[in-house]
Parts: structure tokens; C-alpha cells; sequence
């Protein structure tokens, strides 16, 4: 008859071999070695699609202008859809020269921070003895960096035509840098530094000389202003 020590030990035995053996180590774990060349499948294309990827909302307004922009809404300057409507006037006062000028303009964020404006001026410039008017009309494109909440930095480069008394008419480019101060709810003060040049053909003068001959006289006008536009 079996002692009680002996039946501890068989059970002991059943017991082990009832329960399940333990897992192999497979060969994806970490730690596993390399697969042998033989046994990788050959290379081939995947042509499977590309998931899609995040993107964000259209910041867009609606009409491609945003109404009520500024203090109390919720489109700051800068940002795409801002309309700004405005101007800027300039004096300069020198010994022998004098520049007087005013420059209407309109102004559409197409993107943030990237305007597009249209800019009217009229110029007096006299040095010397010689005066002269100049008329202008300029589309520029100008890129504004924000500092802070209310002020920015930007360049502009003006493209149009320019028309000036005694010389005629011709191509202007104009660039442009300064800053934009938001005042008040809407407002924004623009002082600002450009330098135009305007390209003009002049007859030569003198009687029975071909008018193919011309010269290319250039003309510039240095201007400093300070402009006050308002947010739509």
C-alpha cells in the first residue's frame, strides 16, 4: 500500500506534466538573430495608396473678406481676408529741395501675413529752380512680420506706372519698408520709408533729329510717410 509520501510524488508528477509547456522564443522578438539571406522573400514594388494625411481647414473667409477685424472680433490684423482702407502723407524739407506727396491706398490680406495693395500718389518735388509733379499708380505685394500682438514689421515692393510733368510717362518701381502700430479698435499707423524710381523717354532736342534716338532718363524720389488705414 502506497505511503503518503509517495502519493505527494505522484501527484507532484501528474500535476507537471497537465500543465502547458512553456512558449518558444520566436523569432521576432528583439533579441532574435537575423534572418539568413536565403530565407528573406525577394524585393518587390508596393503599390499599395498612401493614407491620407492631416490637413487643416480652409482659413478662407467666405467673399474673401473678413468684416469687423480687430479689438473685439476674432480675425487680428495680418491675417487672410483683412481689408485695410487708408492713406499716408510725407514732407520732406530740405536747403534747395522740398518734397510734398499723399498716397491713398487700399490694402487685402490674400493669405496671412501677405498683402496685396493698391496705392495712388501724388508728389511735388521741387530742387533748386526745377519743380515737378508726380503722378503714380502702384500694385504691391508686401509681406508683414508680427513682433507682437500689436505691432508688425514688413517689405513691399510697388510695381506700376508713373507720370511726371515735363517728362512724361513711364515705369515705376518702388520699394517699401516700416511697421504697422494697431491703434484702437481698428486703426493701424504706418510710418514707412520707400524709394521709387521712374523710367521716362524723352525726345532729344532740336529740330530734324530721328525720334528713334531717345534718351532714358531716370528719375527718384526718396519718401518718408506716415499712413493711418482702418480695418474693415
Amino acid at each position: 500500500m502506497p505511503t503518503r509520501s509517495t502519493s505527494t510524488v505522484l501527484f507532484t508528477i501528474a500535476t507537471t506534466l497537465a500543465l502547458p509547456a512553456p512558449a518558444l522564443a520566436d523569432d521576432s522578438t528583439p533579441t532574435a538573430p537575423p534572418t539568413p539571406q536565403e530565407n528573406l522573400p525577394p524585393p518587390q514594388s508596393d503599390t499599395d495608396p498612401a493614407p491620407p494625411v492631416a490637413a487643416p481647414e480652409p482659413a478662407f473667409p467666405d467673399g474673401g473678406i473678413v468684416e469687423q477685424a480687430g479689438i473685439g472680433g476674432d480675425t487680428a490684423y495680418g491675417r487672410a481676408g483683412v481689408l485695410e482702407l487708408g492713406g499716408s502723407a510725407g514732407l520732406m524739407i530740405a536747403p534747395g529741395f522740398r518734397n510734398v506727396n499723399i498716397a491713398p491706398m487700399v490694402g487685402w490680406f490674400f493669405a496671412d501675413n501677405l498683402e496685396l495693395s493698391a496705392i495712388m500718389g501724388l508728389s511735388n518735388i521741387k530742387a533748386g529752380s526745377e519743380s515737378a509733379t508726380v503722378f503714380s499708380a502702384l500694385v504691391e505685394p508686401s509681406y508683414h512680420v508680427p513682433f507682437n500682438r500689436s505691432t508688425f514689421g514688413f517689405l513691399g515692393m510697388g510695381f506700376g506706372m508713373a507720370y511726371v510733368t515735363e517728362l512724361g510717362g513711364g515705369l515705376a518701381v518702388a520699394p517699401r519698408i516700416g511697421a504697422n502700430v494697431m491703434v484702437g479698435r481698428s486703426g493701424v499707423l504706418t510710418p514707412s520709408l520707400s524709394y521709387e524710381y521712374t523710367t521716362h523717354n524723352v525726345k532729344p532736342a532740336g529740330d530734324g533729329m530721328d525720334e528713334k534716338l531717345a534718351l532714358v532718363a531716370v528719375s527718384s524720389a526718396l519718401r518718408i510717410n506716415v499712413g493711418y488705414t482702418a480695418m474693415w
